[in-house]
């Protein structure tokens, strides 16, 4: 699923964005993305998305009610991404077939996930928690489980290869590359050449 090992992040705040965003992030390469419940229009935006681009991998962001996941399904979104681990959220997920990242901060967390049969977690908040430092200890004791994770939350371009020299990241989810202020702009250029030299950052030669 993240074969850039980047994940962007994107709180959608007019569903016109959607379309010329997932263009913009294809020509980087990208062909994931997460849209963050945490918008009116995040919903609409995931339908346009699947409905005009069928290969892009849809991710939902902020899933904090079991209702939703339904809905999700319907739309045809790949894979859900919680905060936290909430077991009503992920009965529903399991219930629906729908994939599910919950969020973990704490090894009490990791083995409470664990315990529900997830093995690819988010990290979250990251930078808050200490980074990539942290992370590098928390997976120590569960190395040999073949658990994954997902770190977001204050990552940016000089930060992201640091998570990506770990081998137990699958990807760094990140919105530095695809800020707010640069949809609302309508920078889709710009966006396409931060998501490129995001995708360099986590690919290249320091991030091995």
């Amino acid at each position: 699923m993240f074969a850039q090992r980047l994940l962007p992040v994107v709180v959608l705040e007019d569903v016109s964005w959607a379309l010329p965003l997932t263009e913009a992030l294809l020509k980087a390469g990208l062909d994931v993305v997460e849209i963050t419940l945490r918008t009116d229009a995040a919903l609409a935006g995931m339908r346009a998305i699947r409905g005009e681009f069928g290969d892009v991998k849809i991710g939902a962001g902020t899933v904090l009610d079991a209702e939703v996941v339904p809905q999700l399904r319907d739309l045809g979104v790949d894979f859900a991404v919680s905060p936290g681990l909430n077991a009503q959220v992920a009965a529903a997920a399991r219930a629906a077939g729908m994939p599910l990242l919950p969020g973990v901060a704490t090894a009490t967390d990791i083995e409470a996930a664990r315990a529900w049969g997830f093995d690819m977690l988010k990290f979250f908040p990251a930078e808050p928690l200490g980074g990539a430092r942290m992370l590098k200890a928390l997976i120590g004791p569960y190395r040999h489980l073949g658990m994954r994770f997902v770190p977001t939350g204050g990552i940016d371009l000089t930060t992201a290869p640091d998570y990506a020299r770990l081998p137990e990241v699958a990807a760094v989810g990140g919105s530095w590359f695809v800020a707010p202020p640069l949809l609302r702009a309508g920078r889709w250029g710009e966006v396409t050449e931060k998501a490129r030299a995001a995708v360099a950052a986590m690919l290249g030669d320091g991030a091995r």
